[in-house]
């Protein structure tokens, strides 16, 4: 719970921070600007609210592991990724987009640090007790995280701790530990495919370089 606090908090404080020429910088999503992914975070937070107001009865059918699924790297015809930069277009102006992240990010943030951990909730037609769902959105809040810095070298990056959760979690979904030659971020994005790993590296990881990316879903 302390870490979906942290890693939500840190991410949102970045955006905050940035200027109004950053929303028209690349993200280390391809094919998104920056406006395009805070657009992604205000939906990202609407689905933590609208989770954690879906109580669930039924035993929990995944963890903050298994909520994530391996999937095919994306091709660029999910009706969804192309919907996300017209909806960024449509804010106009960079202080509207950040006006509605704060708005419904504190919403959600309150919310999160409201429930009860071991109350089940139920998203993606699966059910899981709603800690494990702050758990798995760690990973989420990181990534989106080191995404929105990928062209902005002085904006602050995520915090130690929820990387270094962040890249467990990925090596428990992947079943893949990285090497400790890795630092965090390098297991981070070189393992879902955000960076192509150097010569040097693919050497470092052996066997696990034919496996990348490995891409969330």
């Amino acid at each position: 719970m302390d870490l979906f606090s942290h890693s939500w908090t840190a991410l949102r404080a970045t955006v905050a921070g940035l200027r109004d020429e950053d929303f028209e910088r690349p993200s280390g999503c391809t094919g998104w600007l920056v406006r395009d992914l805070v657009c992604h975070l205000v939906l990202d937070a609407q689905d933590v609210l609208i989770t954690l107001a879906t109580p669930a009865d039924a035993e929990p059918t995944v963890d903050a592991v298994t909520y994530w699924h391996l999937v095919a790297p994306p091709t660029g015809q999910d009706p969804l990724d192309a919907l996300i930069p017209r909806l960024a277009a449509a804010y106009g102006e960079p202080w509207l987009l950040k006006f509605h992240l704060d708005d419904v990010g504190s919403a959600a943030g309150r919310a999160a640090g409201l429930a009860d951990p071991a109350a089940r909730v139920g998203t993606r037609d699966e059910v899981l007790t709603a800690g494990d769902y702050l758990r798995a959105y760690v990973l989420e809040w990181t990534l989106h995280h080191l995404d929105l810095v990928a062209h902005l070298p002085s904006a602050p990056r995520p915090p130690a701790e929820t990387l270094a959760a962040a890249r467990a979690a990925l090596e428990k979904i992947a079943g893949t530990a990285f090497p400790a030659a890795f630092s965090d971020t390098d297991a981070l994005l070189t393992g879902t495919g955000r960076r192509t790993p150097t010569d040097a590296q693919k050497a470092v990881l052996g066997d696990v370089a034919a496996k990348l990316p490995f891409v969330l879903g």
